[in-house]
């Protein structure tokens, strides 16, 4: 069972970092900052359909203040979705401002509805956290799901990845009558693979969606995370698998009712196939975010210690007892998806 050890400490966006974000043009201006949203003076519990607490809460803003803040909450929602055209929020509003207040850094989500046919979607507003940066960016490169985030000075802004929760899906999906086993078993081998190769950490339940594609003939499954505040920050290994984790134990029944190592062996050398895939698609601007990366510290030296002696161990290869940092590690754990043989 794999445990976090301690709440994550959040790290400061260095030069190297802004640097690479400005050149893939992930800076924008924006007319206001998470600072600016902490100043709401009410907020009241928010419930789910089935009246259970969300453990978010809806926020208000003094009425002086709450125009100005809602205009600005649909300019960055325009930047987000339309390239900065502001003629598309004239048919829109801000239904909801939320605030998880048991969150690790405390995000904002924010509610946009369409005037015209009720359509809503949620963007989310939180502090610039260099560990989730390169959580999203390597997520965006390496994994068959495209990220769509900016910053602005400390301010994340990140769009709403689609999907059921993991632990709502466990909780009333797990019946359904069109559930294909197979398939979604082979889906989570796959995602456990992403996670491990390119170390983002703590994959439990509640810290992945699952979107589900219907097709003319079967389920397709696509399993996809959603916190990135764990990339390469603990010193355990387990922490990277989300097979370790206790709560997402109803994946691992299924898996085990409907493959054998054989079958679990293939589906990982797919997975690092199509890794080393996207590497090589994306070699020059993963080159640059591992410059930035290796010249980073987004965790602390007993973590790295720990880490690349594990994963030395775990690989059979002592090229990670060189890493100094936490990018190094990443760096060689990506060059393994290309060394034939290694214990995948």
């Amino acid at each position: 069972m794999a445990l976090i050890s301690k709440k994550k400490i959040p790290f400061k966006i260095n030069t190297a970092l802004r640097k690479y974000l400005e050149a893939t043009e992930r800076v924008v201006n924006i007319p206001v900052e998470y600072s600016d949203l902490c100043r709401y003076d009410n907020a009241i519990p928010l419930y789910d359909v089935r009246n259970v607490d969300t453990l978010w809460e809806t926020v208000f803003y003094p009425q002086d203040d709450m125009k100005q803040v809602h205009q600005s909450l649909k300019k960055i929602y325009a930047l987000l979705k339309a390239d900065g055209d502001m003629s598309v929020i004239h048919h829109l509003y801000v239904d909801r401002v939320d605030v998880c207040v048991y969150g690790n850094t405390q995000p904002f989500r924010i509610r946009i509805v369409n005037n015209i046919n009720d359509n809503f979607d949620y963007f989310y507003i939180k502090t610039a956290d260099a560990s989730r940066i390169y959580g999203l960016e390597l997520e965006h490169l390496l994994s068959p799901n495209r990220i769509n985030y900016f910053v602005y000075n400390n301010t994340l802004i990140e769009e709403h990845i689609a999907g059921i929760p993991g632990d709502q899906f466990f909780k009333y999906h797990l019946t359904d009558s069109s559930l294909n086993e197979i398939r979604l078993a082979k889906e989570f081998v796959k995602f456990n693979e992403r996670c491990f190769v390119r170390l983002l950490g703590d994959m439990h339940s509640s810290n992945f969606v699952i979107d589900i594609t219907p097709d003319f003939e079967e389920i397709h499954y696509r399993i996809k995370a959603i916190d990135f505040d764990q990339q390469s920050y603990e010193g355990r290994k387990a922490i990277y698998m989300p097979q370790y984790f206790k709560q997402n134990n109803a994946l691992i029944e299924i898996g085990l009712r409907h493959m054998t190592p054989a079958t679990v062996k293939q589906y990982q050398k797919e997975e690092r196939s199509l890794i080393a895939t996207r590497v090589r698609a994306a070699r020059y601007q993963l080159k640059e975010l591992m410059d930035a990366m290796t010249q980073d510290t987004i965790s602390f030296p007993h973590n790295v210690i720990n880490l690349r002696e594990e994963l030395a161990i775990h690989y059979k290869d002592d090229e990670f007892l060189g890493c100094q940092n936490m990018g190094e590690i990443v760096k060689v754990s990506l060059k393994m998806v290309f060394k034939k043989g290694k214990k995948a």
